[in-house]
């Protein structure tokens, strides 16, 4: 079972005060956070792509370049690449540098993303949502697989066998499938054999493990290997001393920024009561101490299937040394509990 986190390198108002970290000071903590993730022994750390003022990361493999070199053995992954609006040759180069930078320890994820600014930013049209990244994604999987590449489409121009240069160390360079809970995403990463990462951010994580069935029954019909294939889950949470402190400081952030996304797509008002309903036993918030969120945790790997699991945190603007905190007791409180547990659990169900 892998632990690790998830950013969108938020720059919102802080909810007691409004002040907003810059952007260049909110990269500069978010590779703070990278390193000290590495150091208390975290498996993966995952940035996420948006072009918006409340998030500072439109490059992420920038940011995991930065932190490639001061870090050892934690894996370096955008969650997720808008592939859709990205090119798939630049999208390679990139992280296939971070590869080489950090030995081997990159991952794509790509996926359709669920904000819209970088679509009219690089002059795409929205009509062409679903087309854009069936054809991207497949021109990125002949890059991988392919030194010299042959490839045609509609969106982009075509490429009559060219190199894309550097090669990454890994042999595939790994790329992952995010979807939100799309049966037609999860079917698609299960024919091409490739690892999934669900979003579990509202409702009841128990309603994704159809989900994952569905993904494993793809993966056989195409023939592929299901014991080489993992299943992720990106969920929003924080981690303090006492579920009482994590609840209270998480809370504020989140409220403010599900709110604001509110307005802009219509839900309505995130209150304390839905807060509270969602860091419950049975919620998709992993909010606590650590042994509630390894409690948390490993019901999901025994009921849903995730192998992989990334916490995301924080949500809204939250003080550096808070999150700082809560990567820190999710390497060395929850993640131990976690893996004993699952190990000792799949020992016993061989």
């Amino acid at each position: 079972m892998e632990i690790g986190i998830s950013t969108f390198v938020e720059t919102t108002p802080d909810p007691k005060t409004g002040k907003v970290v810059s952007h260049a000071q909110r990269i500069r903590e978010v590779v703070e956070e990278i390193v000290l993730a590495d150091k208390v022994g975290l498996d993966v750390f995952g940035v996420g792509e948006h072009h918006r003022e409340d998030f500072a990361a439109s490059a992420p493999a920038v940011i995991l370049a930065a932190a490639a070199s001061q870090t050892k053995r934690i894996r370096l992954t955008s969650a997720v690449t808008v592939l859709s609006s990205d090119d798939p040759v630049r999208v390679f180069q990139d992280f296939s540098t971070v590869d080489a930078i950090s030995n081997g320890r990159a991952e794509i994820m790509a996926g359709r993303g669920s904000f819209i600014e970088s679509f009219p930013l690089f002059g795409y049209d929205l009509n062409d949502y679903n087309e854009l990244f069936e054809e991207k994604l497949d021109l990125l999987l002949k890059i991988i697989a392919s030194e010299k590449v042959s490839w045609q489409g509609k969106h982009r121009p075509a490429i009559n066998n060219m190199g894309v240069y550097p090669r990454p160390v890994q042999d595939p360079l790994p790329v992952w499938i995010g979807s939100g809970g799309n049966q037609e995403s999860v079917v698609r990463a299960g024919l091409l054999g490739l690892p999934l990462v669900l979003a579990i951010i509202g409702g009841s994580p128990m309603q994704f493990e159809p989900l994952v069935q569905l993904y494993k029954r793809a993966v056989d019909h195409a023939g592929h290997d299901i014991s080489k294939l993992t299943v992720a889950s990106h969920s929003h949470g924080f981690v303090a001393d006492t579920t009482e402190e994590a609840a209270e400081k998480f809370f504020a952030p989140t409220q403010q920024v599900m709110n604001k996304l509110g307005r802009e797509r219509g839900w309505g008002p995130y209150t304390k009561e839905s807060f509270d309903t969602a860091r419950s036993f049975e919620g998709a918030l992993y909010v606590g101490d650590a042994d509630t969120v390894a409690e948390k945790i490993i019901h999901l790997r025994k009921h849903v299937g995730v192998q992989r699991f990334m916490l995301h945190v924080p949500v809204g603007s939250m003080p550096h040394e808070d999150v700082m905190k809560a990567i820190e007791l999710l390497g060395t409180k929850v993640a131990p509990k976690v893996r004993e547990e699952i190990a000792k659990w799949e020992s016993e169900n061989k």
